[in-house]
């Protein structure tokens, strides 16, 4: 399906929205002076804020299990290493793209790790529009543990307070691929957007914080005709899967992936008013933890010989669903390339990157001073690019 995209044909701006939920500091380094508007954070506090998003908010803690799955040391990378031809590259991108973690695994092992700004092997980032890949990944696991029939069933079979609105006739595949034409303005650091209106509006009493907001809202075109970039609607999504589960998506991600896929370090994730997780964003975890979540991807969903996922998921989930321009689609909350590479991403320079071709994940966490900027996004192809080329050339070599 090939959609036209609502707003002007450049990368960036379909790269980079998340939740509004940040903070503004008075005190960059005390959490009970922060409130909530990160889009006038000062690059010091988006530093700050970011390492110690869940001291700011309120989360529920993701469990992970007593198994670790190990991350082998790789050879490294010697081209990014003291001397090496590429060296200045390396070292030029994550000093002036304000990474703060990066990651680098090849056939599961890691081949490149960094730290910057604060952030250290046992902190934990948050991930901004990066957890809509993982609870699309919970849509998946609730269809194949049974609890959902299929992405083609509609989305007021599970939420019945959203019948009466534009959801009416909208399908989970449509609220999976942006499309359901329902109208939503997302726009980063505007107080009169939807994205900001979510968390200001009253909430229907009894009713879930995000099915509320979500039900007051027109229709803008018919469902499946227009794609528009909506991080309400993951939050929909988030709903949805507590619903059909009658688990937190917390809990539910724990028991599907956290714990029994080994990682190393429970994840918080931040809270909305009524309680439910905000599935669109603010999940915090170590960087090997997002390389991990990368690497079971990967892996197609693989844990204990089986998969968690239907069959071909992850084939659908990070494929062109939704064609936007040129080399570039939307998936199931995945952002896919016509080379065959996807990414998770978010703003300020959240990024996790796969290439199956290449077995390689990459995972990067930064603090850019901007929530969007087409410049660094560029850079940060240009480094993927870069880094793609060189192992390449081991290959050859």
């Amino acid at each position: 399906m090939r959609i036209a995209p609502t707003f002007h044909n450049s990368i960036i701006l379909a790269l980079i929205l998340a939740c509004s939920t940040s903070v503004i500091a008075q005190d960059p380094t005390d959490p009970d002076s922060i409130s909530k508007n990160s889009f006038t954070w000062s690059p010091e506090v988006l530093e700050y804020g970011f390492l110690h998003y869940d001291e700011i908010y309120t989360g529920r803690e993701v469990a992970h299990g007593d198994n670790v799955y190990e991350l082998k040391q790789g050879p490294p990378i010697a081209a990014f290493s003291e001397g090496g031809e590429k060296e200045e590259v390396f070292s030029s991108f994550v000093t002036d793209e304000k990474v703060a973690g990066l990651l680098i695994l090849q056939s599961g092992e890691i081949r490149l790790e960094y730290y910057n700004l604060g952030y250290s092997e046992d902190g934990r980032w948050t991930s901004q529009s990066v957890a809509k890949s993982v609870t699309s990944t919970l849509v998946g696991a609730a269809i194949n543990d049974g609890y959902i029939n299929s992405v083609d069933d509609l989305v007021t079979d599970y939420i019945p307070d959203l019948k009466g609105s534009a959801y009416d006739s909208v399908t989970i595949h449509q609220m999976l691929t942006m499309t359901s034409g329902v109208k939503w303005t997302e726009r980063s650091g505007d107080g009169y957007s939807d994205l900001a209106n979510f968390f200001q509006q009253p909430i229907e009493p009894g009713m879930d914080e995000t099915v509320s907001y979500m039900r007051s809202l027109p229709a803008d075109a018919a469902p499946g005709e227009k794609w528009l970039y909506k991080t309400g609607e993951t939050h929909l999504l988030g709903s949805l899967v507590t619903t059909a589960t009658g688990q937190t998506l917390a809990d539910y991600l724990s028991s599907k992936i956290w714990a029994p896929y080994g990682m190393e370090e429970k994840a918080m994730w931040t809270l909305g008013r009524t309680g439910q997780e905000l599935a669109g964003c603010c999940l915090q975890a170590k960087l090997r933890d997002f390389a991990r979540f990368g690497q079971f991807v990967l892996d197609d969903g693989m844990i204990n010989g089986e998969s968690i996922v239907p069959e071909g998921w992850f084939d659908a989930a990070t494929s062109m669903q939704v064609s936007l321009w040129p080399g570039w689609g939307y998936g199931y909350q995945w952002w896919a390339r016509s080379d065959g590479t996807f990414h998770a991403l978010g703003i300020h320079g959240q990024m996790i990157h796969i290439d199956p071709a290449r077995q390689l994940v990459v995972v990067i966490n930064s603090a850019w001073p901007e929530a969007e900027s087409y410049g660094r996004q560029m850079a940060a192809s240009g480094f993927i690019n870069t880094l793609t080329g060189v192992l390449d050339k081991e290959v050859r070599e």
